[in-house]
């Protein structure tokens, strides 16, 4: 994870509070940073906040080394989507991609936000939570996700993953209008098996009038309608086949 270079630090601690994490602390007149909380997403050494330059990003030893720098660091392109950020555009292009049908309901589980972070034990929980109640994830060309599960339809971590640490990842799928409601109801029983916050929005096709069948699920399980979302408006053309 970021590196302090011991001869350069001052002990200033002026880089403390701008971890998102709290994985930097004052040691020894020193400050050191916890590996295991950090999240490699970059805020301490992109920005100019020492003013020795005793803090350095990586190294980059292993696949979750890796992993939690690009999925937390915003100015990295993830390799597999071609995007920033976290690697996905959510409904954002559905006019050209044809993600989201209108016969199948897209969630997007927004794990880890806002600046708690998450640990990849935890996403593998809720992942399989909501695979089997009916949620199909995205394949690894539209969510990066997909890279650390062997199988998307048992979501098991691969190995050695289980304590990475992500500033937040968002785990994405679709299901049969059928299935939303034991989606909706296994997310509200896994929220008690996790040490992390998420938030969840469905992706729905709607109707001239705004009405989509599923939204009467969110009654049904006691959840307010939505008052404010993103919406595709269709005005690109969609991908063909050559």
């Amino acid at each position: 994870m970021a590196t302090v270079v011991l001869e350069r630090c001052t002990g200033c601690n002026i880089c403390i509070p701008y971890c998102p994490v709290g994985a930097i602390s004052a040691d020894e007149r020193k400050v050191s940073i916890d590996r295991r909380v950090c999240t490699e997403c970059g805020v301490c050494y992109r920005n100019p906040v020492c003013p020795k330059h005793a803090i350095l990003p990586g190294p980059y030893e292993t696949f979750g080394d890796t992993f939690k720098h690009v999925l937390s660091d915003p100015t990295e392109t993830v390799e597999a989507t071609g995007i920033t950020g976290r690697g996905t555009e959510e409904c954002k292009t559905n006019d050209v991609t044809g993600r989201y049908p209108r016969h199948r309901v897209g969630f997007t589980i927004d794990m880890g936000r806002p600046g708690i972070g998450v640990y990849l034990r935890d996403v593998e929980t809720v992942a399989r939570a909501v695979v089997a109640a009916g949620l199909e994830l995205e394949p690894p060309h539209r969510n990066p996700l997909a890279s650390i599960f062997d199988n998307l339809q048992d979501p098991r971590l691969k190995e050695g993953l289980a304590d990475v640490h992500l500033l937040s990842i968002i785990i994405e799928g679709t299901c049969r209008v059928e299935d939303v409601g034991a989606v909706l109801k296994a997310l509200q029983e896994v929220q008690h098996q996790i040490d992390t916050v998420f938030s969840v929005g469905m992706v729905l096709r709607v109707d001239p009038s705004g009405y989509h069948p599923a939204l009467e699920e969110l009654v049904r399980h006691g959840i307010p309608k939505p008052m404010r979302g993103k919406v595709n408006v269709g005005l690109g053309r969609p991908l063909v086949d050559a």
